[in-house]
């Protein structure tokens, strides 16, 4: 029998105690105000309530450092500064710019981003910067819905980390054997990144505990609780301290997300970031009408082109993955397919593989839409339509990357077109149709021809 939900009424969230490690929690600031009011907070000198008696975390005090400049004034660490310019960031994004210095603040925040604002730093730089690295019990928790996701924070995290002495991070998923995560447990990380599912198994082997957390992160929310997680993360949130801070980044606000913010959320402040100007990727869209017997056709000729070096090609099942696959295979192209069937480590593999370049194609289902982190993918090409409307955009997402321009081409039969009406409904954007002439060759609306060298 499932434990019944614990139901918290408006009242009980009133009577939440300071969230704020070591101080006691200063009012919510507005997201504009944050940066200014950010350095009042810290000239505060709060009495800090010990916590089972244990000596609260204690923040590394930030030191002046060169770069990179527009971090400056977020109260940032030297170790996580230094580490910030070694990943080559120079500049904050906005949702960055927002998130930040109310994480420091101690607020619980409702992100609201499109993939590719940079969400993963904007929660991990307040997280490291109140850690005790001589605690032996986990502090930081990070939930995220897929495998692919919960490497890559955990990858990013390791290099925001890079000059942190004794940090240790631990990365739990199903697919992987227990042994081998047990071995990270045993080393008693400060953070865990984890699915949902592999996160609630180890809590219920008792091989980790959250008893001490004082941040929590669930990223991608709205897929997670759209894939049917809503119990197990009601679950493991339940084993939480009440006082911990609760961060929620999703890229729309669905039903499921706001009753979990009701439930769990102290005075949370919503950060809203739209995908527009500096921050919307620059991604060129087009559609091309085809026949289904078609696109295999349509689609070698799109890679015969010669003009992307790295391109992603969904499809809406795993069977047609292969299918296309083998036959791009057959054709000659160095190509691989990347699914739910794929075992996890191979799946690890080609992923390893494809981002060190060792290969240019992928032919791949939703499964790798979220958390795939390469900045180089030139061009994806939707070879079936998704069933859901955010797919859509999360597929292109993975191109346009890092201020870089991606190309998105979508093979769209007759019957799919009622669906892509209802995409571009969603998308608020018209892509530019093409067309193959009687002699084959891709064409714009005025004849001219797509590609130059064809």
């Amino acid at each position: 029998m499932e434990p019944e939900e614990k139901i918290i009424e408006p009242e009980q969230q009133k009577k939440k105690p300071s969230r704020r490690r070591g101080r006691k929690k200063p009012a919510a600031p507005k997201p504009e105000q944050a940066v200014a009011a950010q350095d009042t907070q810290e000239n505060e000198q709060e009495s800090a309530q010990p916590e089972e008696n244990k000596p609260a975390p204690v923040k590394r005090e930030p030191k002046p450092i060169g770069i990179p400049e527009g971090f400056q004034g977020m109260d940032i660490s030297d170790d996580v500064m230094k580490a910030l310019g070694r990943m080559g960031f120079e500049q904050p994004t906005e949702i960055q710019k927002k998130t930040i210095p109310l994480m420091m603040g101690g607020s619980d925040i409702i992100g609201i981003a499109p993939t590719g604002t940079g969400k993963t730093l904007a929660f991990g730089i307040p997280m490291l910067e109140y850690m005790d690295l001589k605690e032996t019990e986990l502090q930081e928790l990070v939930l995220a819905p897929t495998r692919e996701l919960a490497m890559q924070i955990g990858e990013e995290l390791q290099k925001l980390a890079y000059y942190i002495k004794g940090l240790r991070i631990a990365v739990l998923y199903g697919g992987q054997p227990i042994r081998r995560q047990l071995e990270q447990l045993s080393k008693h990380p400060q953070i865990v990144v984890a699915t949902p599912g592999r996160m609630l198994d180890h809590l219920e082997r008792r091989t980790v505990s959250v008893r001490s957390v004082h941040t929590l992160v669930l990223d991608e929310a709205d897929e997670m609780l759209n894939m049917g997680f809503v119990k197990d993360v009601c679950k493991i949130i339940d084993k939480t301290p009440p006082n911990r801070q609760f961060v929620m980044f999703s890229a729309t606000i669905s039903q499921d997300v706001m009753t979990i913010s009701w439930k769990y959320q102290y005075e949370p402040v919503q950060i809203t970031v739209e995908a527009v100007d500096e921050n919307k990727p620059q991604i060129a869209q087009y559609v091309i009408p085809s026949e289904r017997k078609e696109k295999q056709e349509y689609l070698t000729y799109l890679l015969d082109a010669n003009v992307y070096e790295r391109v992603m090609i969904f499809t809406d099942t795993k069977l047609m993955a292969h299918r296309v696959n083998t036959a791009l295979q057959k054709s000659g192209f160095d190509s691989e397919e990347l699914h739910g069937d794929i075992p996890q480590k191979k799946r690890s593999e080609i992923m390893r593989r494809y981002k060190q370049g060792k290969f240019p194609i992928l032919v791949c289902t939703d499964v790798a839409a979220r958390g795939i982190d390469v900045d180089d993918v030139e061009a994806v090409i939707n070879f079936d339509l998704p069933n859901e409307n955010e797919y859509y955009l999360h597929r292109i997402g993975r191109t346009g990357r890092a201020h870089k321009h991606g190309v998105a081409f979508t093979l769209m039969t007759y019957s799919e077109s009622v669906r892509m009406d209802a995409i571009l409904k969603y998308m608020k954007s018209e892509p530019t149709p093409l067309h193959f002439d009687e002699a084959g060759i891709l064409r714009r609306e005025d004849d001219t021809a797509f590609f130059e060298n064809i």
